[in-house]
């Protein structure tokens, strides 16, 4: 035994468990894309079938996860390896890594954006009209530097938790993040819902409208139910090697589903209200952080500049506090692959980590202005890894998980794990078994080809 190698580090607590894996769930997902997801399907009608995928679907997918990476004890490569010996199904643990790699790379891009905005609302840099606000986003995010420091200080800053180990860092930032993003939400969700006609955006999110229902929107409500759960990464894996032999999978999969979910639902109690109240419409798409709630501010809190400012305030803070619980799980994924494939310590895992993905964040964050012209598959590189990820590897990585799992992991290893070694009833695992087997891929491979434009 090396001097690297030791005992793993373990959560300490089933409280620890559930925000440290919440919080990988819960990001710019909920958030951002959520939001504007919903306002393009038909607002609660959308709403409706995301939970159904969730519940349905989302839960046994992280429970997969989950059965690999508890099972093995290991970092998610090594994971796949244990069950896989020598066949092609190792590779499922590589991609992962690879993925969130990826991931951490350009989202940090984004999670540095909120951070400039944070500091503008601070300093009173957002206030102007809609051209304004335009003009001052494609100014930002296209200028060759302030982006490159903030999506770099912001991978640091992912660093500096991951590299205090799973205890002492996942978990401690994890107690403190999540009741903080969560008290931050009911903050804004009380100023958005006391603005005039601040209703018609409550009704418009809890009245569904069935007439907007299409197999599209049910499929893109089955992918943001997995880009939401952050399956297909390793991420989960990688968290449940830390488990416990005492942690219900089955328990934890529905709380995380809970809280994500409930998190989403905050998440558009706070952007509709405010955007009805002037008139916006709530299918601003990607735009909708940056360029468009703003303005939404702007308007609203007119003849309130105080309540305003403070509002804008806590929704970049809330915003940067969502993205860091995402990118810390991702960040983890590959600290724990470097740190005990290459038998080095945790920090210098950590700094291989930094280090790649700050290339990959430089790189992204130039495409928007000085390397706009290279082209990758016809999109800028932040676009193209965006694209990559979310329509590509996602999808891939849950479904050969899924596959995997249900076909070809000895059932004894899955039933064990699933039922907690017999102390959850054996329809626990059969109802699994049903749906990792043939209800997860079909509805995967139907999201993969909507994504591809295919259906």
């Amino acid at each position: 035994m090396t001097k690297h190698e030791h005992t793993r580090g373990s959560f300490g607590s089933k409280m620890g468990i559930i925000l440290a894996t919440a919080g990988s769930a819960v990001g710019l997902g909920n958030i951002w894309r959520f939001p504007y997801m919903t306002g393009m399907n038909g607002g609660a009608a959308f709403i409706l079938i995301y939970f159904f995928c969730v519940f349905i679907l989302g839960i046994s997918g992280m429970v997969a996860e989950f059965v690999v990476g508890r099972h093995s004890g290991s970092n998610a490569a090594k994971a796949y390896d244990k069950l896989a010996g020598r066949t092609p199904w190792r590779v499922i643990g590589y991609l992962g890594v690879v993925t969130s790699m990826i991931i951490l790379g350009f989202y940090a891009v984004v999670a540095g954006w909120c951070l400039q905005y944070l500091l503008a609302s601070i300093v009173g840099h957002l206030d102007g009209d809609a051209g304004y606000v335009q003009t001052y986003f494609q100014d930002f995010s296209s200028n060759p530097w302030k982006p490159v420091l903030w999506a770099v200080a912001f991978i640091v800053a992912t660093h500096v938790v991951v590299a205090r180990g799973v205890r002492n860092g996942i978990e401690k930032a994890s107690k403190l993040l999540m009741p903080t993003l969560f008290v931050l939400l009911l903050v804004i969700i009380v100023a958005s819902c006391m603005l005039p006609g601040a209703m018609k955006g409550v009704r418009f999110l809890f009245h569904p409208d069935f007439s907007k229902v299409t197999h599209s929107v049910f499929l893109e409500a089955l992918g943001q139910a997995f880009f939401s759960l952050s399956l297909g990464t390793a991420c989960l894996c990688t968290y449940a090697s830390y488990f416990k032999r005492e942690t219900n999978l089955v328990g934890s999969a529905v709380q995380i589903a809970l809280i994500d979910s409930f998190i989403a639902i905050l998440a558009g109690l706070m952007i509709f209200p405010a955007a009805f109240s002037v008139g916006v419409a709530p299918d601003s798409g990607p735009s909708l952080i940056f360029i468009t709630l703003p303005n939404v501010f702007n308007e609203a809190f007119a003849t309130m500049p105080a309540l305003g400012y403070v509002i804008s305030i806590l929704f970049y803070a809330l915003l940067a506090l969502a993205a860091l619980t995402s990118t810390i799980s991702m960040h983890e994924i590959g600290t724990a692959f470097f740190h005990e494939e290459l038998h080095i310590s945790r920090n210098a895992g950590a700094w291989v980590v930094t280090i790649c993905c700050s290339v990959i964040a430089v790189f992204c964050s130039l495409s928007q202005g000085m390397l706009s012209s290279a082209k990758v598959m016809g999109m800028n590189i932040l676009d193209a890894c965006d694209a990559l990820t979310a329509q590509v590897l996602l999808p891939l990585g849950s479904l050969l998980t899924c596959l995997f799992v249900g076909w070809y992991v000895p059932r004894k290893v899955v039933r064990d794990q699933v039922t907690n070694w017999d102390s959850l009833p054996a329809t626990v695992y059969k109802i699994f078994l049903f749906f990792v087997r043939f209800v997860c891929p079909i509805c995967i491979i139907a999201v993969f080809l909507h994504q591809l434009g295919v259906v």
